[in-house]
Parts: structure tokens; C-alpha cells; sequence
């Protein structure tokens, strides 16, 4: 892993950063907290510029929205955009997840209609595996799909879909056989989020946002030609999307350092500042080296990549340690605060109650992309190389499976 610019790489982000001075926002630290509904709209607008001065999906082919460039380029831009105050991660579900399944499944004639308009945010995606019944035990999906001809008609229910409300497109993990185990009978398909048989509920947060949604299938019809990979393959099409949504949350998921750190510099405690108390002192350090950590390990990962390699399982890592430091330091930020610690009014509070709205979001960031526990298993499993978990339903027809449902 090296840290230096390639002449080429320190050209590029020359580039990137004439373009971001006369184009991006800068950080303001006295505005105030937009609506769920403008910061969707201020992404909208953020994304179609990005992709107008050939900026979007910089991995991509051009003939697909990209810039035909590396991952590195990637993680140049990200270290850029970084220093203002654009919406440059927020349809990550759809450009991370989505875009690596339509790309590698679909056909070419859906690929060169589709990619390019989800790079402008043109269309917006989600990715529809969490369910009720399942937990975080993706194979264990109920929603079912039955073939009809040409078509799959689609009953069941998802939840904790990232985006839903928001979306033109979803890519959608069914039931399609129960008589083999649940790994071999899934089937994964992209559907119009807008058509008949669709219903989007959103699930208001303690946050006072709704980012995540129900979402409720009723006879909705799916074309065939909209199955992604073949019938019976959908755990491996799965396996594609759950890797680069790891991938592609490790390079936007927020650990809450560097907000504390700036929070730090502008408090006392007894009229000195709060960053000579030794017990903030330790927590900072602490909390440091974890940092570094993480930015380590998503850089080797992203150096793999960019040499041909797959994202894999380390990934996991900077979800698991990354989600709970921001759970940990936004709590020991609102104790630092003390008595202003329940301001919620971005325009009074420090930082825009940028504290306080993540004590709220935070633990909703620990069950996305995966629960700690499923972060544990994988990297115990596929980077320590332990021992899998007995799993008492293994080669188990999926219609065999003892069930609550007593209709399954």
C-alpha cells in the first residue's frame, strides 16, 4: 500500500481539486440542518453536476456513466469532496450496491439504458434483502416469486429498505423455490418501484427522519427479462451485491473522530480547555488509533481492488469498529456538552446538533449493511479463518424449515 500520488494520481487530483474550489460548497459551520426532503433534492442537483463534468462513477466504463478510471481514483476524489459540504455519498446504496448487480447480470442493451442514469441520480436505486421473518439471516427471505409465462409474480415484505421512498428502482432477492435448501432457491430481480403491486410505507425514526421503509408486494408483476443472473442463483448474485455494499459503506461510513476532535477544540472545563483533562485525553487517543486504523485497512483494501481484486471480507471491519465508534463518541459528546447535550435546535446546539441527531441515528447505523453479530461471524469465519457456527437447518429443504408462519 503507498500513500504517494502517481504523477498521474497527483494530476488527477489537481484536477479534482480546480473543480471542487469552483464548484462545492464550502463547510459552513453556521448553517443550519436541512429537510430529509431538500438534502434528497440538494443530492439530486450534487450528483447530475458531478456526472455532467464527467466526475460520477469513476470505476465505471464511460459507455456506462463513468469515467473508465481506478478505485484509486476513487479514493482520491472521496479525500477531496471530503473537505466540503456536498451531498457526495448520499445514493451510495443504489452506485455501490445496484450498480455492481445490473452491471454484471443485466444485459448490455439494459446496462447502457440504465447505468448512466443512476450515476446523474437521474434514477435513484435501492436494494430490497432485509425481512421481517429472516432477521439478519438474508437466506432465510420468504418473499416469493412465481414464474407465470414471462413474468414473476411477486408476494411478501421488506424492511429496512435504505431510500425506498425516494427510489425509481429496486433490486430484489425472492423466494423462488422451497424445495431445495434457502441458499439454492433465491432468484434476484430489479423491479420499477413505481408500478402497480408495490407499496412503499416509510418508518419514522427517533431522529425525526424516515430513512429507512416497509416495503409490501401485492401480485406485482416482474418481467422476466428483469432476473438478474439465473433462476436459483440469487445467493451468489447476493454474495456480489453484499461485498461491494461493504465497499462501498467502508468508504463513507463515519466514525465521528473528526467531529469530536473539532468539538474538543472549542470547550472548557472550569475555564481551561477540555482537551488538557487527562480522561478526554484518553478518549481521544483511544478513539485515534482506531481511526487510523480503519482509514488503514479501507486504503489496502481499496489497493487490492484497484489491482484486480475483489472486495472481501475485511470490509466488515471498518463497518463493525467504524459504527460503533460513532454510537460511543456521539454519547461521550453529548456528556462533554452537558447541560446545552439536549439542544436539538441546529441553530443553537454545537455543530448544528450534529451530536445529537447521531445519539438518535446511530443505532440504526449498527443494523445497516449488517448487525454486529453478522460483521463478527464474517470476520471470524473468512478473515481469521475460525470455525463456522453450527447451523442446525443446513441442506435442509427451505419448506422444511421449522417456521412461526404456519402458511409457509
Amino acid at each position: 500500500m503507498d500513500f504517494k500520488d502517481t504523477p498521474e494520481q497527483a494530476a488527477f487530483r489537481a484536477e479534482v481539486r480546480q473543480w471542487l474550489t469552483a464548484n462545492a460548497r464550502p463547510k459552513q459551520s453556521g448553517a443550519g440542518r436541512p429537510s430529509q426532503a431538500e438534502r434528497y433534492d440538494d443530492a439530486k442537483r450534487w450528483y447530475k453536476k458531478v456526472a455532467d463534468a464527467g466526475f460520477a462513477c469513476l470505476d465505471w466504463p464511460k459507455e456506462y456513466g463513468g469515467a473508465g478510471l481506478s478505485q484509486i481514483h476513487k479514493v482520491i476524489w472521496s479525500q477531496e469532496v471530503a473537505n466540503y459540504a456536498e451531498p457526495d455519498g448520499y445514493f451510495v446504496i443504489g452506485i455501490g450496491n445496484c450498480g455492481p448487480a445490473i452491471m454484471h447480470f443485466a444485459s448490455e442493451q439494459q446496462k447502457q439504458h440504465l447505468l448512466p442514469r443512476m450515476a446523474s441520480a437521474e434514477d435513484v436505486w435501492c436494494q430490497m434483502f432485509s425481512e421481517p421473518s429472516a432477521g439478519s439471516d438474508v437466506a432465510g427471505l420468504r418473499t416469493s416469486a412465481v414464474k407465470q409465462g414471462n413474468k414473476w409474480v411477486v408476494n411478501g415484505q421488506k424492511i429496512w429498505t435504505s431510500g425506498a421512498q425516494h427510489s425509481d428502482y429496486g433490486v430484489i432477492l425472492c423466494r423462488t423455490d422451497t424445495e431445495v435448501s434457502k441458499y439454492r432457491g433465491m432468484t434476484m430481480f430489479y423491479i420499477d418501484m413505481r408500478q402497480p403491486g408495490v407499496d412503499v410505507k416509510p418508518i419514522k425514526q427517533m431522529d425525526g427522519d424516515a430513512h429507512f421503509n416497509e416495503v409490501f408486494f401485492n401480485d406485482a408483476e416482474i418481467p422476466d427479462s428483469q432476473r438478474l443472473g439465473e433462476i436459483g442463483g440469487g445467493w451468489g448474485a447476493a454474495l456480489l451485491v453484499l461485498m461491494n455494499e461493504r465497499l462501498a459503506i467502508s468508504g463513507v461510513q463515519p466514525d465521528g473522530f473528526p467531529e469530536l476532535l473539532q468539538l474538543v477544540k472549542t470547550l472548557q472545563i472550569d475555564g481551561k480547555p477540555v482537551s488538557d483533562n487527562p480522561s478526554v485525553r484518553e478518549h481521544l487517543a483511544d478513539w485515534y488509533c482506531q481511526h487510523a486504523g480503519i482509514k488503514a485497512s479501507t486504503n489496502r483494501m481499496l489497493t487490492a481492488v484497484a489491482k484486480g481484486g475483489m472486495p472481501g471480507a475485511e470490509a466488515a471491519l471498518g463497518k463493525l469498529v467504524g459504527a460503533v465508534m460513532n454510537q460511543d463518541i456521539a454519547n461521550y459528546a453529548l456528556q462533554l456538552l452537558g447541560e446545552s447535550g439536549p439542544v436539538m435546535n441546529p441553530d443553537f446546539a454545537p455543530q448544528q446538533a450534529h451530536f445529537q441527531k447521531t445519539a438518535l441515528f446511530s443505532p440504526g447505523i449498527r443494523l445497516a449493511g449488517g448487525t454486529d453479530e453478522v460483521m463478527r461471524n464474517i470476520i471470524a469465519e473468512q478473515v481469521l479463518g475460525m470455525p463456522q457456527e453450527p447451523r442446525a437447518d443446513k441442506g435442509m429443504a427451505f419448506k422444511d424449515i421449522p417456521s412461526g408462519d404456519q402458511s409457509a
